[in-house]
């Protein structure tokens, strides 16, 4: 099977990009290095391109009820303009994707949706569609092969999405400017004759903006983006920096901390299950699972000696035992130290308690610290 390509692949070639397979598409995994991305990202900017992600329009009368029966946030709570994070979960509470929607319209959302799960999702949400009471009233439409998206990341950021974009806002957002936006807005802004979203978003941890076009503007937004942002240090960078950004930030990724067979509440985003709201696919298991309190929990450490660097599916050691494994782990380059994110048993989860992480037949001691792991006070 061939491997799909964003229409930024070129680009991407030329500026010397090395491309990895990542969930079927050929992406960048780094240009100048991921070091150096991730510091330009934390002290500048950076443009990562995100285009592989999907995005579904649902719109209709009933949308909004319908949302809010497939997703565990309350989307009655967005005005137009807004968004908010979200888990869409099966019936036994596991994730079958985590994801953004937006409500764009009185009766109008988009979601957007991790490359690796459109298969998955779109169909799952056409399912649920057509079980719907209010079924009639509620329209799908993949939008994915018809758009494409970077983000633009750093505390740069917001002044070079204003140059990108110089007009006001076309949308129920009325800002003058994408630097009006608040965390978590949205705006249709004019690039040229194209009409395309900016949110307030990202994945970083640090101030940023997703842009999400037509696939024919994308290029000539990236280049624009590399032309204004070359003065205020913008670069380039690839997935390499993403994971380590997400990584300090202990934010999940689907498919190491978040599976069909793994809750919201036990990786710790139980803030985006909103159980007041009604009735929703899942709510039942996860109401019981916050009752009892979920038997293990998503944990972040640091190593606390020198090792190579933690990856996914080591081994977690307590008292000499293993008790779980990494889903995720990387060298921080904020840090200069090993990090990572793990599963372990709810009594073995409290913060400042000694592990040890298996690396290459060797344990290695580290400790359970604070989420996020990354804070401005803790960089070298």
């Amino acid at each position: 099977m061939s491997l799909k390509r964003t229409p930024l692949f070129e680009s991407h070639v030329h500026a010397g990009a090395r491309v990895v397979d990542f969930g079927g598409w050929e992406m960048p995994v780094q240009y100048a290095g991921i070091v150096a991305e991730h510091n330009c990202v934390r002290q500048a900017a950076g443009i990562f391109d995100i285009s592989h992600m999907g995005e579904v329009r649902i719109t209709g009368a009933e949308s909004k009820s319908f949302l809010n029966h497939l997703l565990t946030n309350d989307v009655g709570t967005l005005f137009p303009g807004q968004g908010q994070y979200s888990i869409m979960c099966n019936e036994s509470g596991g994730a079958i994707d985590d994801l953004y929607v937006y409500r764009t319209g009185p009766q109008e959302y988009l979601l957007v949706i991790n490359a690796s799960r459109i298969d998955a999702d779109v169909p799952w949400i056409m399912r649920q569609r057509d079980g719907f009471s209010g079924s009639e009233s509620v329209q799908v439409e993949d939008l994915s092969d018809k758009m494409a998206a970077v983000a633009i990341q750093g505390p740069n950021a917001a002044v070079i999405v204003d140059q990108l974009f110089p007009g006001p806002s076309m949308t129920d957002t009325r800002v003058d400017r994408p630097s009006g936006l608040a965390k978590n807005e949205l705006g249709r802004f004019l690039f040229g004759t194209d009409e395309v979203w900016v949110s307030r978003t990202g994945y970083t941890g640090e101030d940023g903006f997703e842009i999400i076009t037509p696939n024919a503007a994308i290029v000539p937004l990236w280049e624009m983006s590399i032309v204004h942002g070359a003065a205020h240090g913008l670069q380039p960078a690839g997935l390499g920096a993403r994971d380590t950004l997400r990584t300090e930030m202990c934010y999940p990724l689907y498919g190491h901390e978040l599976n069909e067979q793994t809750s919201p509440i036990s990786a710790g985003i139980g803030f985006f299950v909103n159980l007041n709201k009604g009735e929703f696919i899942g709510r039942t298991a996860l109401a019981a699972e916050k009752e009892a309190g979920p038997e293990r929990k998503l944990v972040a450490f640091v190593m606390t000696g020198k090792s190579a660097p933690p990856r996914p599916h080591y081994r977690v050691f307590v008292d000499g035992a293993p008790v779980g494994e990494t889903t995720s782990g990387t060298v921080s380059p904020s840090m200069n130290n090993g990090i990572g994110l793990a599963y372990l048993p709810a009594a073995n989860s409290k913060v400042d308690t000694a592990i040890e992480i298996e690396i290459r037949n060797r344990l290695f001691p580290a400790r359970i610290v604070r989420k996020p792991i990354y804070k401005k006070s803790n960089t070298n």
